[in-house]
C-alpha cells in the first residue's frame, strides 16, 4: 500500500489483456432492493444486443440490499458513463442502480472521498431546519430548492438566507444538532474508508458550527464549511470569509489531493446538488447521490438507494467485508 504523501500510479484500465481479440474489461454493478431474474434477463440481453461479452458475475450482498456485479469484455472500447445512462431506464423500473465502470486496478484503492455534508452525510438541510426554529422556514426552503436546482448562484442564496436567521441564539444552533439524523451507513461507510487508509473530507456551503461536530464523531480528515457569524451568543446574519460554493468545492478537493499526494482518478466525490457538480465531475469517480432530476442529468453517476455503504459496493467491497 502507498504511503500517504508519495505520488501514487498512474489509472491504468485493465485494457486488451486478449491480444487476439484486443478485449476491453468492464464492471458492472447492479444495486437496488431485489435484484430478480428479469431485472438480470434485461441486463444480459442488452449486453447481448451491445455485443458485449460476460465473464463472471457474483452477489456482493444479499441482506442490507442486494448487489450482483458483472465483469463484461468487448471490442472497440466503450464509454462506460455512456453505457451506464443507457441502463438507467431499466434501473428505473426496477428501482435499481445499474454502474458500469473500466475493470481498472484501483477500483478498490481510493485515496480520498470528499462528501457534501446536507442531504449526503445527514439526513437534513441544516439551514431549513435553522429557518423553521425562525419562523421563515418557506422563504428559505424556497430559496434553497432554487439553489440546489441551479436556478440562482449559490453565495447570493447562502447570504439572503443567512440573513433571514438574524438574531439566532447558539442554544438553537445546539438543538438543531443534538436532533439530526446521520445518513443510513454514515458510520460504516466512512469506518471502512478509514480502515482501508482513505482520507475523509466534509467539503459543504453548510456552516461550520454543525460541520465540525460531524467531523469528531465521524473521525473525518478535513473538513470545509461555511462560518457563521456569531456575536454574544447569536447569528449576526452574515457568512465570514470565502463562501465554499461548487466553485470552491472543486478548488477544495484538488487542494486536499495535492497535499495527500493523491491523483484525482482515486478521489471519489458524492453530493446531492447543483454546487456539488463541480467536484463530482472532476473527481475520477463522482457519484450523485439521491439528486435532483437536473443534477442527476448532469452527474457522471447516480445512485438512488438511501444507504451510503451502497457506494463500497460499486468500489468491489463485499458483504463481510463490509
Amino acid at each position: 500500500m502507498n504511503q500517504p504523501n508519495t505520488p501514487f500510479p498512474p489509472h491504468r484500465p485493465l485494457k486488451g489483456r486478449n491480444p487476439l481479440l484486443a478485449l476491453s474489461d468492464y464492471i458492472l454493478t447492479c444495486i437496488g432492493p431485489e435484484i430478480t431474474p428479469p431485472l438480470i434477463e434485461k441486463i444480459f440481453k442488452l449486453l447481448w444486443k451491445k455485443k458485449m461479452l460476460v465473464q463472471r458475475s457474483k452477489r456482493l450482498t444479499q441482506i442490507e440490499c442486494d448487489c450482483l456485479e458483472m465483469v463484461f469484455a468487448t471490442t472497440p472500447p466503450i464509454n462506460p458513463i455512456i453505457l451506464t445512462k443507457i441502463f438507467s431506464s431499466i434501473g428505473e423500473q426496477y428501482k435499481a442502480d445499474i454502474i458500469v465502470q473500466d475493470a481498472e486496478a484501483y477500483r478498490r484503492e481510493k485515496r480520498l472521498v470528499v462528501m457534501d455534508l446536507d442531504s449526503t452525510l445527514i439526513a437534513a438541510e441544516v439551514i431549513d431546519e435553522l429557518a423553521k426554529e425562525a419562523g421563515v422556514g418557506e422563504q428559505v426552503i424556497q430559496i434553497t430548492q432554487r439553489a440546489m436546482n441551479g436556478e440562482i448562484p449559490f453565495p447570493e442564496a447562502l447570504r439572503e438566507r443567512v440573513r433571514l436567521l438574524k438574531g439566532m441564539h447558539t442554544s438553537t444552533l445546539k438543538n438543531i444538532h443534538k436532533r439530526i439524523c446521520y445518513t443510513s451507513g454514515a458510520s460504516s461507510f466512512t469506518a471502512v474508508l478509514r480502515k482501508r487508509g482513505c482520507k475523509t473530507a466534509v467539503l459543504t456551503g453548510g456552516f461550520d458550527f454543525f460541520a465540525e461536530r460531524v467531523k469528531k464523531t465521524l473521525q473525518l480528515d478535513y473538513v470545509f464549511a461555511n462560518r457563521l457569524e456569531i456575536k454574544n451568543n447569536r447569528v449576526t446574519g452574515e457568512v465570514l470569509g470565502e463562501i465554499v460554493d461548487g466553485k470552491r468545492k472543486a478548488a477544495l478537493m484538488e487542494e486536499i489531493a495535492q497535499k495527500e499526494g493523491i491523483l484525482l482518478d482515486r478521489v471519489v466525490a458524492i453530493g446531492d446538488g447543483a454546487n456539488d457538480l463541480p467536484m463530482i465531475t472532476k473527481a475520477g469517480f463522482g457519484i450523485a447521490f439521491n439528486a435532483k432530476p437536473s443534477i442527476r442529468k448532469a452527474a457522471p453517476y447516480n445512485m438512488t438507494q438511501k444507504s451510503l455503504v451502497s457506494i463500497l459496493y460499486l468500489l468491489g467491497f463485499s458483504e463481510e467485508e463490509v
